[in-house]
């Protein structure tokens, strides 16, 4: 039973990391797009970012197998787990854009602004994971 709490804690943590680099993204935005001042910490928002969506990934597939080790099936946690698959795809684009913007370093409005809306989806979603997936750890891990 222990095995099972890693997975709500290591999700936990990447969504704390998830949050301070959305905040830290907000910088960009208020650069590209409102014309403001303000300090973007390119390389830092990098790593965090793909190391706490690396972890979000990691977890979730964790997650799955567990859930499926447990239980013999992951989708038996309702909304917890489908809520897990919608993000996957997003997940992935949010990586790979920011790997690429990372990587061909050039001046550009529109990728970023749809990294930043597909990484608030994101962080929205997770977010929600927390709520469902006490749900789940409550239900059936400690069946209260």
């Amino acid at each position: 039973m222990i095995i099972l709490s890693f997975h709500p804690i290591i999700q936990f943590m990447s969504i704390l990391a998830a949050v301070y680099n959305l905040i830290s993204g907000f910088n960009r935005f208020k650069v590209l797009h409102l014309h403001q001042k303000a300090v973007f910490k390119w390389k830092q928002h990098v790593l965090v970012g793909t190391v706490s969506f690396v972890f979000l990934l990691g977890g979730m597939f964790g997650g799955m197998t567990l859930a499926f080790l447990y239980w013999h099936s992951f989708l038996m946690t309702g909304v917890h787990g489908l809520t897990a698959l919608v993000m996957m795809p997003l997940i992935l684009f949010g990586l790979i854009s920011g790997h690429y913007m990372n990587l061909v370093k050039k001046k550009r409005t529109i990728l970023p602004l749809m990294h930043g809306i597909n990484n608030l989806i994101v962080v929205i979603l997770a977010v929600w994971q927390i709520k469902s997936g006490w749900w789940v750890y409550t239900t059936y891990v400690l069946g209260w």
